[in-house]
């Protein structure tokens, strides 16, 4: 990474975090792991950018194996059935962000998620059959223009949904899997929406792998043991998932936001809430989650998240990405072995 020049000390309690998040990792190296972030493009830093190109480099030089791209399709509401996709990312920004990232050696999953304004992607739930099935039509006519371009430019994985939680027991998702399997030839997944939800996705065994992510309630900030219980649990449940199914657990998604009161609600943003900053709970949280997580049946921890500007973060931002923020080097120790014991680097805004 590139830094200011300015260092700072931090406490040590993130270095012994990360090294504690190591200590069942160091014997496993596997290039089958899927280990890496959730990238979403930003205004004025399109895939393909220049400025695009040196954010993914930065995040590969953290020890990154992969990268989900971030794509949104839309809808009004939650029970509109108008689906479409979104104009944040033309094909052609799509089939760069997936060529940069393996110029890079990285594995790419190319990740569609729906976005509801003033709702999210759990809420969708049509009103009658007639919308369901019109529902359906749209999202697999926009999921085969992506898969297209997924299996042209050879991406490793197709996420084919992303927390649709209203509509994971509707048999239309055969359909949808037939439709991604006959255009897609890597792997498909599914990203359900914490381990309740993963435990009861009907279709897990027309997949490749199990997605989730997880965003549960960690109670206080300061509760660090309660956490970590409540961690433990989850990775035990998904373990069993993986024993009962037979199918590798990929962790879609964890983190929070850089602010003070972002492990009681991790899922909660910026504009939900203002806080004051407080990267050093983020890199706790995330080092906590790596620790918990790792386990033989769940092959890769998606981080959410990181942006193509590679100047975002920094000590004063509140929101998700870990930019410029002690949580990378919590990452650094746990991907690639280089660990600080006394202090971490951080960028200065």
């Amino acid at each position: 990474m590139n830094y200011s020049g300015f260092y700072r000390q931090l406490p040590l309690a993130i270095a012994v975090a990360a090294l504690a998040s190591m200590a069942v990792r160091a014997d496993r190296r596997d290039g089958g792991r899927v280990d890496g972030f959730n990238v979403v493009a930003v205004a004025h830093h399109p895939f393909g950018s220049e400025t695009a190109k040196v954010s993914i480099a930065e995040a590969k030089s953290l020890g990154a194996r992969a990268i989900s791209i971030i794509l949104f399709l839309s809808q009004p509401t939650p029970v509109s059935p108008n689906l479409t996709r979104g104009p944040d990312m033309p094909d052609a920004e799509l089939r760069a962000a997936i060529r940069n990232a393996h110029e890079l050696n990285l594995t790419v999953l190319v990740k569609p998620q729906v976005f509801v304004p003033k709702s999210w992607a759990g809420a969708i739930a049509m009103t009658s059959e007639d919308d369901w099935q019109q529902w359906f039509a749209n999202y697999r006519n926009e999921l085969d223009r992506i898969a297209h371009i997924a299996a042209e430019e050879k991406a490793d994985a197709l996420v084919i949904g992303t927390e649709l939680s209203a509509t994971e027991q509707r048999p239309e998702w055969n359909i949808v899997i037939d439709a991604a399997r006959a255009v897609f030839p890597g792997r498909l997944l599914y990203m359900a929406h914490g381990v309740e939800e993963a435990e009861s996705v009907p279709f897990w065994g027309r997949l490749d792998a199990i997605g989730v992510t997880l965003y549960p309630r960690l109670g206080p900030d300061a509760d660090r043991n309660g956490r970590r219980a409540e961690m433990h649990v989850i990775a035990d449940r998904l373990e069993a998932l993986a024993v009962r199914s037979g199918k590798p657990i990929v962790v879609g998604e964890i983190g929070l936001r850089s602010a003070t009161g972002a492990a009681a609600k991790p899922w909660e943003s910026a504009e939900e809430r203002p806080s004051l900053p407080d990267p050093a709970l983020q890199a706790d949280v995330i080092a906590d989650w790596l620790a918990e997580l790792d386990r033989p049946s769940i092959e890769g921890v998606m981080i959410w998240e990181w942006l193509t500007n590679p100047d975002a973060g920094g000590l004063n931002d509140t929101d998700f990405t870990v930019q410029g923020k002690p949580a990378e080097r919590v990452l650094l120790c746990a991907w690639t072995e280089q660990c600080a014991t006394d202090w971490a680097i951080v960028r200065l805004p």
